[in-house]
């Protein structure tokens, strides 16, 4: 992600969030945006473990299908 286009925008933030940040930033001897792009990847790939995988979905589904009339036995 690094590599491609950079793109301003503006917001606003917590400002006790947005000191820390600044520190993490001076510590590591980073720029801030360096370490907001970090952090902004870390919530991408968080959210996308989240997500079940399509071939898992897929099998679950297929299941479903086979055996929906067992399974709403079963929670009975």
């Amino acid at each position: 992600m690094a590599s491609q286009a950079r793109e301003k925008f503006a917001t606003q933030v917590n400002s006790e969030i947005l000191t820390s940040i600044r520190n993490i930033a001076r510590s590591e001897g980073r720029q801030l945006q360096a370490v907001v792009d970090e952090a902004l990847v870390d919530l991408i790939e968080k959210r996308k473990q989240n997500k079940p995988r399509a071939n898992v979905m897929a099998v679950y589904q297929a299941s479903h299908e086979k055996f929906g009339t067992l399974y709403k036995k079963l929670a009975e």
